[in-house]
């Protein structure tokens, strides 16, 4: 994600403001005849433009004094947009895995995406989750707070974690970012590696980073650290053994140590197991990409937790 920022004293409308700026960028050079009217509303609407600080959703906003604009711009949205075949979602009771006065647990549905995009006005789970919350509450006059602190890729499942109020996010922060926690994941993937069987235990470690040009939907792969490459590293463990489609596949646990885009996809592509429906990096067409978040867990001072997800394709 690239952090654009202006600065201006103009009094003018925001979505004014970034028409005129945004093509003149050296970072979006490539993209300038794709910035329209249209996708710098939505681009302000998805929640990704700030100001002095302060998150701007309406591109009627109007700048003045001395103004600090800050855009949180990810390319391959911006750029490559598709119509989604999103599912309905409305969270229930039955959906919350576990919940305090501080933090909420969700068993978040395949196929669903976490927050906004820049399509605009498309349900999401963040907005599931305040409408849930409210309705819990009717006499609050504003919607409750709900914070996001990770994000799971649409169509993966599984348990994500929100918080409820502001005073937690820096202790929710700190964890992640230092990755004091337990963070596992269930995989079914196929076996086009046969060194390995069930009950087997390896690790990856490499330096990866994104491989695709700027102009193609992104794609991450094994990129030396003297090119960008960020290290990262995940414990593996074949759980079992199962034939899908007429397929051999594995179920594989998956323990993360660092959080970077798309690791478990690519770490397990590249050892010669890619998740079935996952077909950006080899795997076989599915109705979804099987990977799922099974579990979070931390036992730190201010965060106490162990919260389980389970799912049928994980029994065996």
């Amino acid at each position: 994600m690239k952090k654009i920022i202006f600065e201006t004293n103009d009094t003018i409308r925001l979505d004014d403001f970034l028409r005129i700026h945004l093509p003149d960028c050296s970072e979006l050079q490539i993209y300038e005849n794709a910035i329209s009217n249209s996708k710098i509303r939505r681009l302000i609407i998805a929640g990704v433009v700030f100001v002095n600080g302060k998150k701007i959703n309406r591109p009627a906003f109007e700048l003045r004094g001395h103004s600090v604009i800050c855009v949180e711009f990810e390319a391959d949205k911006f750029f490559f947009e598709k119509q989604p075949d999103d599912i309905k979602f409305e969270v229930s009771d039955k959906d919350i895995l576990f919940e305090d006065e501080n933090l909420i647990f969700i068993n978040k549905p395949s196929l669903f995406p976490v927050e906004q995009t820049i399509t605009g006005n498309r349900a999401n789970l963040h907005d599931a989750v305040v409408d849930y919350l409210w309705k819990r509450n009717p006499e609050l006059r504003n919607p409750p707070y709900v914070g996001i602190m990770h994000r799971l890729d649409r169509e993966t499942s599984g348990v994500i974690l929100f918080t409820k109020n502001r005073q937690i996010n820096k202790a929710v922060s700190e964890m992640f970012q230092s990755h004091n926690f337990i963070k596992e994941y269930i995989a079914v993937c196929e076996v086009k590696n046969t060194e390995k069987k069930a009950g087997s235990r390896f690790s990856v470690e490499k330096y990866m980073g994104r491989i695709s040009g700027k102009s193609q939907a992104a794609k991450w792969g094994s990129l030396s650290e003297s090119k960008g490459g960020l290290f990262s590293k995940t414990d593996f463990e074949i759980l079992a053994e199962k034939i899908i489609g007429g397929k051999k596949c594995f179920v594989i646990k998956c323990s993360l140590y660092t959080g970077r885009t798309h690791q478990i996809r690519v770490h397990l592509s590249e050892e010669g197991y890619p998740i079935l429906g996952d077909s950006l990096y080899g795997g076989s067409k599915a109705s979804r990409i099987y990977l799922h978040a099974f579990r979070l867990c931390a036992d730190n001072p201010e965060l106490k937790f162990d919260v389980v997800s389970e799912i049928e394709w994980y029994r065996h």
